[in-house]
């Protein structure tokens, strides 16, 4: 089973950029789906971003599509998610996630949906 271990996050202030990334090791990374979710402080988790187990398909919230990016790189069993223009209501644990590619596209933002989480990685933006 694939391993997850979140990295890049940190304090920045508004309009800033940060980028995050996941490596994973053990499982099959290359034929994972991937994604993002967020929590903050007394919210429940929330789907940012997820990406097909190619790389070539990727979904975002509504909340975040435009600024973030997410991308794959299955040579280095690596998701990222390049953040930008960020705002205060962006604080929160970001947590990469892994799952089967069964259904993808129909369920990609249900959290129940994966099934391997990283511990996740503290993003703050400060106004």
């Amino acid at each position: 089973q694939v391993q997850l271990v979140e990295s890049g996050g940190g304090l920045v202030q508004a309009g800033g950029s940060l980028r995050l990334s996941c490596a994973a090791s053990g499982g099959t990374f290359s034929s994972n789906a991937m994604g993002w979710f967020r929590q903050a402080p007394g919210k429940e988790r929330e789907f940012v971003a997820a990406i097909d187990w190619s790389g070539t398909s990727q979904y975002y919230a509504v909340s975040v599509k435009g600024r973030f990016t997410m991308s794959k790189d299955n040579a280095k069993n690596t998701v990222y998610l390049q953040m930008n223009s960020l705002k205060p209501e962006d604080t929160a644990v970001y947590y990469c996630a892994a799952r089967t590619h069964l259904d993808f596209r129909e369920n990609y933002y249900y959290k129940s949906s994966y099934y391997q989480w990283g511990q996740g990685t503290q993003v703050t933006v400060s106004s």
